[in-house]
């Protein structure tokens, strides 16, 4: 998987461009890997833009990020940092070819298909950049920051889920007075942190989990007492969210970590010392009032969606995990050969088109990148993506094999969000490219 990023045969850097002196190469590289920290801040702060600061803005900070995400990967281009790779390549023709289509023989309005292009011309290669430009230090850093932003994100969750509607912490976009929270249990509603929807809330806290197991296997370097801190927050954030995708989204990553300790029993250890420390968090937190009513809450909803909505526990996961994946190849011959075009399935497309939003194409993400861009187009996409983590995630086990954990325990939250996470929501889009880039880059060998 070195291959990624030096030279291999299928992810080729271009190294034909000007030559500069390592002083010169060091200070930009330094300024780029800085716009992918902000990049970092503004997916977890960009919704608190849009909500509280700047509400007048809500719109066009909706795409805050792509400018910066555009600049980083035109100076990789021109520094000759963006891998030659089937993946890459792949995704911008498909976006190219899909934006014509959308305009020429789909829902023709040109912003809409601009905005759906955008995914696979900017977002897609961002992937990329991420990948090239930080080192397995910088990785390793932003998971540290990570569990430090877990722990006010906890305390937040926690206000927004005990106060109304109409306070300021649940102000919705634009200010909305309505509140941004989303349909819960027992009378209270899922809050979505510093997130413009609730899914925010499910992704960050997914994403510290699997930093936060990685640090109890591998404490050097990393500070005690913060990883305490963020645990707690971990268990505190579970009920408060009333998520089952958190909730299942650390069980997944606790069974990637059981998996690492049976290549490494030396493991065993600091696991135990982690499940114990855990129990006891959990068991003193547990005694708090508002974490009972939290749990409450989050069993009440774990409940009647698991007997009502989807049937069973089995349901419930194959909703979260494998829900639109199936039906998008059955339902492909039935939709358009180039698809109804790209940016329909996403809400600003269905505010352009429909002026209201809705699912005009498909909720699920494999059967709305099917339905934007047709079976022959849409297909490719999800092979492409498909194809990309299964190459990341056989290079993440050989480097567990080696005893290295963190592109393995990175795995457990990117397997599922690179190959069918959402892409039409930015938020999750965010994390996807985000997740995907720190996935190769924490599989260099060296800084």
């Amino acid at each position: 998987m070195e291959s990624l990023l030096n030279g291999g045969n299928n992810f080729r850097i271009n190294n034909s461009h000007r030559a500069t002196s390592p002083v010169v190469k060091q200070s930009d590289n330094k300024l780029l890997r800085q716009g992918i920290w902000i990049y970092f801040l503004l997916l977890i702060f960009e919704g608190a833009l849009r909500k509280w600061f700047f509400p007048s803005l809500a719109v066009p900070l909706l795409v805050i990020r792509d400018p910066i995400a555009l600049w980083l990967i035109y100076k990789a281009w021109q520094r000759g940092l963006l891998p030659s790779t089937p993946y890459l390549g792949g995704m911008v023709l498909i976006g190219i070819i899909g934006t014509y289509m959308a305009v020429l023989l789909g829902h023709g309005n040109i912003p809409v298909a601009i905005f759906g292009a955008r995914i696979l011309l900017i977002q897609i290669p961002f992937l990329f950049v991420v990948g090239s430009l930080f080192s397995r230090k910088d990785v390793i850093r932003m998971g540290k920051i990570t569990l430090l932003i877990s722990i006010p994100m906890a305390a937040l969750i926690a206000l927004q889920f005990y106060s109304p509607q109409s306070a300021w912490v649940n102000r919705g976009l634009g200010g909305d007075m309505e509140g941004a929270g989303f349909g819960g249990a027992l009378g209270f509603f899922r809050p979505p942190a510093t997130f413009s929807f609730t899914n925010g809330t499910t992704l960050f806290f997914s994403f510290a989990a699997c930093f936060i197991l990685y640090f109890w296997l591998q404490p050097a370097g990393s500070n005690r007492f913060l990883l305490i801190a963020a645990t707690t927050a971990l268990l505190i954030a579970v009920p408060l969210s009333i998520s089952r995708g958190l909730f299942f989204q650390v069980g997944v990553s606790l069974v990637f970590a059981l998996i690492a300790i049976s290549r490494k029993p030396k493991y065993i250890g600091r696991m135990l010392l982690a499940g114990v420390g855990g129990i006891v968090l959990l068991i003193s937190v547990s005694q708090m009032g508002f974490f009972q009513t939290a749990t409450e809450a989050f069993t009440a909803r774990f409940e009647t969606a698991t007997d009502y909505q989807q049937g069973g526990v089995s349901g419930v996961l194959i909703d979260r995990f494998l829900g639109g994946l199936v039906s998008a190849l059955f339902e492909s011959t039935e939709q358009p050969f180039f698809g109804y075009g790209l940016g329909m399935g996403t809400n600003v497309g269905s505010m352009l088109l429909a002026g209201k939003r809705t699912f005009m194409v498909a909720e699920e993400e494999w059967a709305r990148t099917v339905g934007e861009l047709g079976p022959f187009l849409g297909l490719a996409v999800i092979f492409l993506r498909l194809g990309l983590i299964a190459k990341i995630a056989w290079a993440c086990y050989q480097k567990l094999v080696k005893g290295d954990l963190l592109p393995w325990m990175l795995l457990s939250f990117g397997i599922l969000l690179v190959s069918q996470g959402g892409w039409a929501q930015p938020t999750s889009l965010g994390f996807c490219v985000l997740t995907g880039g720190l996935l190769i880059a924490s599989l260099r060998n060296s800084d």
